[in-house]
């Protein structure tokens, strides 16, 4: 089996106007999506970050892969190693996340393209993708309510409001968890923080476990906490949290928190390759790693990376960006694979539009908190081609080509600035 065409198209979605501690999502999301063709028919899918970036790396890696063995994994890492070599050091951009970073290019390119390989590897063999990476060990896989801070409308708003509305009050937060549960039944509820002020953020926790108090809770407030804030919010905070998402910046402050409050925290910030994981198990910075095959390196790594949590006795869990569902199969499909899956994962998949997803049938359903792994061949979800049509004209129809939360930010203030840690 060889591979003969492989196709990268770009798109774009309507995102939420959500607050971040880089300021605020821009109206639309950027992904692209894969297709892997082999000469005997089968096609394998995979979706990756749309930026600019990323998005030149995956269209200079097309017609290298033509004529490689869809197994050949090895021949793929040397092919993308190669490209991103071609194309000199990248400049370090809005880093809103740990894959926008210049230094995850390659893990970035081959992530992306694994799993499209992998996807029709299975599907050759008409077998799920799961029993590639090792077999099922749950074919539920949790994931978490995420909620946001966000407004009613984006500023010159190219579209309708989205029906979530406000949610800037503890009042607001509530409602907006309790519709995300009634919907999909999630078990754990994530608060992004960082964006307001951390009294506030902290009150909205409280409101939280007050409205479910069965309900594990986290906040995230990506970094944007000094120590002496993250500090004093872990007192007001006190048993409240399941665990303590990256408050503050660094590994050193990180273990400098954990030290002096004992508190468990998690990651997506400070431990994002194996370098910075042998760094903070010697520091003990982090008890809790989010894993993300899109910049961990795909699938296979992410594998890696749960048994060396296990080794060194590390929580396991899995980071989010906007994205549809080619993501989430694969998500789920890496997910059900590892048995020291400690933690629901993170997903934004509720906040994508109905009429936006990619694949035939619309949204794939997320039922008492869960993503269902079936016995459907390779990633279990095919493209719908009149929708990526429709997606990729949206994004050839507007002028987003790196997401900037920042530069949106200030259509509201012209005068916000990327602070870190803000508070």
């Amino acid at each position: 089996m060889k591979i003969k065409r492989v196709r990268v198209t770009p798109i774009a979605f309507r995102d939420a106007p959500l607050l971040n501690a880089s300021g605020i999502h821009e109206p639309f999301a950027l992904r692209s999506i894969i297709e892997v063709e082999s000469d005997n028919g089968h096609i394998g899918l995979g979706e990756s970050y749309g930026d600019a970036p990323v998005l030149t790396v995956l269209m200079a890696m097309q017609d290298s892969l033509v004529g490689l063995d869809p197994f050949d994994l090895n021949g793929l890492r040397a092919r993308v190693i190669k490209t991103v070599a071609a194309f000199g050091p990248a400049e370090a951009g809005a880093e809103l996340a740990p894959g926008s970073h210049p230094s995850k290019q390659v893990a970035n390119a081959y992530s992306a393209f694994e799993v499209a390989f992998l996807d029709l590897q299975a599907r050759s063999l008409n077998m799920p993708l799961v029993d590639l990476l090792g077999g099922a060990v749950r074919t539920e896989v949790p994931f978490s309510a995420y909620l946001f801070f966000k407004y009613a409308e984006h500023i010159d708003a190219p579209y309708a409001p989205d029906s979530w509305g406000e949610a800037l009050s503890e009042a607001q937060i509530v409602a907006q968890a309790a519709r995300m549960i009634e919907a999909h039944g999630f078990q754990s509820i994530k608060l992004k923080a960082g964006a307001l002020q951390p009294e506030h953020e902290v009150a909205c926790i409280k409101a939280l476990k007050k409205a479910f108090p069965n309900h594990p809770l986290r906040i995230d407030p990506n970094g944007n906490w000094s120590l002496d804030t993250a500090l004093r919010m872990a007192e007001l905070l006190g048993d409240d949290l399941q665990y303590y998402e990256d408050p503050t910046p660094g590994l050193e402050g990180m273990a400098e928190l954990h030290r002096r409050t004992g508190v468990p925290l998690a990651t997506n910030m400070v431990v994002t390759d194996f370098d910075e994981f042998r760094r903070s198990v010697a520091l003990n910075s982090v008890q809790i790693v989010l894993a993300d095959h899109h910049y961990w390196g795909g699938l296979r790594d992410t594998q890696v990376l749960a048994r060396m949590c296990d080794t060194f006795g590390l929580g396991l869990s899995m980071h989010s960006n906007s994205h549809l569902g080619i993501s989430l199969m694969a998500m789920a499909h890496v997910a059900a694979s590892v048995p020291n899956l400690t933690y629901a994962c993170d997903t934004h998949y509720p906040w994508q539009e109905e009429d936006e997803e990619v694949i035939k049938g619309g949204k794939l359903p997320i039922r008492n908190g869960c993503v269902s792994i079936t016995r459907a061949p390779g990633l279990g979800v095919e493209l719908d081609q009149d929708q990526l049509a429709r997606l990729h004209e949206q994004f050839l129809s507007i002028d987003i080509r790196s997401r900037d939360d920042a530069r949106q930010m200030r259509k509201y203030d012209p005068a916000w600035k990327i602070k870190k840690p803000r508070f």
